[in-house]
């Protein structure tokens, strides 16, 4: 029996140069139980290892009706939060035996169903969805949600009508934070940046407006507002926030703050002399831009470790048939962009 490899080695072929059936070498392989001499298990084991057997995952999916296989669907993978929950999941999912397929939706709704359509088809055992913005589930995709074949888990973003397992951090609790802070320090004019047309903006400027109201500060509508969580966008808006004359912001993402930083240096002011800044996410800690935003941290490792286990606990079995929501607590982390007015 040599030890080199001769072309894709098969069950049979083991079997054969064994002596014993392919269901007998698949049952060994496997773990499992089978009549057989002790000295014929280690004979199945060595002959494999010899001729660098690789089991067929197909083959093995086919028979356990498990691909081992997850996906992900993300609506921008440019952004560092995003980016960063992806590769931290990715690496979870491995580690535990699962291989990871990501998809980004452009952040466009209808985009996420033919995503969910497309993993489904690829035989996932299941699905991570970070739904694309807007202020109802796109109906076509809330349709296929509530019969989908596997498990699917909302992440960040929970779909307001649709029943199922979800984890997210406090988006309410992490814009109070934001604005209570900025008002501690004395601020009482503060401008909030949010994308007010999707679920997750809006939640963070209620708890804006609840900071503001604790303090005796009546909310302005004319200080609320809107951009999406990109760069350019937030960049555009630049003017409209110095036209308010607030001293403060409270920016609902890392890149919300990016793009009215750039704008602001451009016209002159400085943060954190002419403007405070509390960010949200803490992603751009490896930005080089000065001075290091106060920023309203959601902790992705602490994500990815609750949707992996909550999806694993799913797959197993193991959960009641009702759906589990899983709410995480985003903190402040004090950094260099607030001072006292």
């Amino acid at each position: 029996m040599k030890g080199e490899s001769m072309g894709k080695v098969t069950l049979k072929d083991i079997a054969r140069e064994v002596g014993v059936s392919p269901s007998t070498v698949s049952l060994v392989l496997n773990g499992r139980y089978v009549r057989a001499s002790d000295a014929k298990r280690q004979a199945i084991l060595d002959c494999a290892r010899q001729k660098h057997y690789v089991p067929n995952q197909i083959a093995r999916s086919l028979v356990s009706q498990r691909s081992d296989t997850l996906g992900l669907i993300i609506p921008n993978i440019e952004s560092r939060f995003f980016s960063s929950l992806a590769k931290h999941l990715e690496q979870r999912c491995r580690k535990a035996g699962y291989a990871l397929l990501i998809a980004n939706s452009d952040d466009v709704p209808e985009n996420d169903a033919e995503l969910v359509r497309l993993f489904v088809n690829r035989g996932v055992d299941g699905i991570f969805l970070v739904a694309a913005g807007g202020l109802a589930p796109d109906p076509a995709l809330a349709e296929m949600l509530s019969s989908l074949p596997v498990p699917f888990l909302m992440v960040d973003r929970v779909l307001e009508g649709v029943q199922g397992d979800s984890v997210s951090f406090d988006n309410v609790l992490g814009g109070y934070l934001a604005t209570r802070h900025l008002l501690e320090q004395g601020h009482r004019r503060i401008c909030c940046v949010a994308n007010l047309q999707e679920g997750t903006g809006r939640k963070r400027v209620q708890g804006y407006e609840k900071a503001l109201r604790e303090m005796d500060v009546v909310p302005e509508h004319a200080l609320e507002l809107q951009s999406r969580y990109y760069i350019p966008d937030a960049y555009h808006v630049g003017d409209a926030v110095i036209a308010t004359g607030a001293t403060a912001v409270v920016a609902t993402s890392d890149n919300i703050a990016l793009g009215l930083l750039k704008r602001f240096l451009e016209r002159g002011l400085h943060v954190p002399e002419d403007l405070s800044i509390v960010s949200y996410d803490n992603s751009a800690a490896g930005v080089l831009f000065e001075p290091a935003l106060t920023s309203i941290e959601q902790n992705v490792n602490e994500l990815s470790e609750a949707v992996l286990s909550l999806m694993i606990e799913r797959l197993r079995g193991t959960l009641p048939l009702e759906p589990k929501a899983c709410p995480l607590v985003p903190k402040l982390v004090y950094k260099d962009s607030v001072r006292v007015p």
